[in-house]
């Protein structure tokens, strides 16, 4: 299981705003290792679900350009206090990080 999702997220009016750090390597094989000489394996987030209350309200598919701890920032209608919001990535290996958060 990877590191926990660090999520923030604020309402205005009924627009949620989203703010999320993924703590990952994202490795994108390109690199070569200077002790063994060897490429560092590709290791990076395949897939980045987001929930609110149980339905999709994002969801993208990354790959090996995107930085190391990637950062997520989005909006969407029809939040309010007291819904649940989760967030949820797969990487290449099978690893799997899940967290969730209530508006408050």
């Amino acid at each position: 299981m990877g590191k926990p999702i660090k999520i923030r997220a604020k309402i205005k009016g009924d627009i949620a705003e989203v703010k999320a750090l993924m703590p990952h390597p994202m490795e994108s094989g390109a690199r070569i290792d200077a002790d063994t000489g060897e490429a560092v394996p590709k290791h990076f987030i395949k897939e980045v679900v987001c929930k609110h209350n149980g339905n999709v309200v994002l969801n993208s598919f990354w790959g090996t350009a995107v930085s190391k701890n990637p950062y997520l920032a989005f909006k969407f209608k029809g939040a309010k206090s007291g819904d649940k919001l989760e967030i949820s990535w797969v990487d290449n290996t099978g690893d799997t990080s899940v967290s969730e958060i209530t508006f408050k």
